[in-house]
């Protein structure tokens, strides 16, 4: 028996909360991320379950999946691949690289250098590879999940702006509230969950969901909405770089995907109030951070334009 759109996402976001306890939000954004085709950036303190909610989801969804750790000492063919010599063929041939694959897990990406995160760039954005004179594609589906922890934390190098604007979204998990802990302890009481997660679906089913999430209704006045919000950020006193066009292009297609995981069939404004801040903070730059080095309060300044900005009836 085939499954609906919602039965299929209502697995996924079901089969991820049994091993990651009380993050029902984290969990519906990792899905959003996953339907409209973008890259999840999850940023949090060591040990909340960052990795977890990555490695679930790539479980969940199937096809091919490799993990990355980034190291300082990584370089971008460890990432990418590189030609080889084959003495028998006398030439070259190309060997693939991790991010050949359908989900990949970038573990703490932001302890290498930035000139191996940029390695990932050209992969995130045109799903395809470079090496020397050839050109490879990667497969579909294709998403990059990416751990990192807090950037004033030691042994860690602040990932680039243009590498920023390449993720859809930024995750926070947060610390769980105490009943969901004690559920977690009592999960673990017999080892790792994780090993007993199964996966429910498959790549095929994750592109449906996909171009299923491209035929939710906008109308016109929430496009011209969006917009407003992404316009805002520019003229704001409080940030010296607004959001990109990539930023009102990815705030759209997430308010599709969450309309269509929220079970309905066309976008509402508070698709994308929901939205502004996960899609938005960490793609502006706000004075502050030039004045003394601290990253600011990005998501605040959004959260307040998204206040100002009228809603469209």
């Amino acid at each position: 028996m085939s499954l609906t759109s919602h039965e299929k996402i209502e697995r996924i976001q079901s089969n991820v909360a049994r091993v990651l306890r009380g993050k029902p939000d984290a969990i519906k954004l990792a899905v959003v991320g996953l339907l409209a085709e973008g890259h999840l950036l999850i940023e949090d303190v060591p040990g909340v379950g960052k990795t977890l909610l990555a490695r679930a989801l790539a479980r969940s969804i199937g096809g091919t999946f490799r993990r990355i750790q980034f190291t300082p000492d990584l370089l971008p063919s460890d990432i990418i691949g590189t030609n080889v010599f084959n003495t028998q063929a006398g030439s070259f041939s190309f060997k693939h690289g991790p991010i050949f694959a359908n989900v990949v897990l970038a573990d703490e990406i932001n302890r290498t250098t930035p000139r191996t995160q940029s390695a990932l760039l050209e992969a995130m954005n045109d799903r395809q590879v470079s090496v020397d004179t050839g050109t490879f594609p990667l497969e579909a589906p294709f998403i990059v999940l990416a751990t990192q922890n807090p950037f004033e934390f030691e042994g860690t190098y602040p990932l680039p702006e243009s590498q920023l604007d390449r993720f859809m979204l930024r995750i926070k998990v947060g610390y769980p509230q105490r009943g969901d802990e004690m559920q977690m302890l009592a999960d673990h009481r017999r080892g790792e969950p994780m090993d007993e997660l199964e996966q429910v679906l498959t790549p095929s089913d994750v592109l449906a969901l996909q171009t299923a999430a491209q035929g939710v209704r906008m109308d016109d006045a929430l496009a011209a909405y969006v917009l407003d919000l992404i316009e805002a950020t520019r003229r704001s006193a409080e940030l010296h770089v607004g959001a990109s066009p990539r930023g009102s292009i990815y705030l759209y297609r997430a308010a599709q995907a969450l309309a269509l995981v929220e079970q309905r069939e066309y976008v509402t404004p508070d698709d994308i109030k929901r939205l502004a801040s996960p899609v938005l903070a960490h793609r502006v730059i706000g004075k502050s951070f030039l004045q003394d080095g601290e990253p600011g309060h990005a998501e605040s300044v959004i959260d307040g334009l998204v206040n100002q900005i009228a809603v469209p009836d």
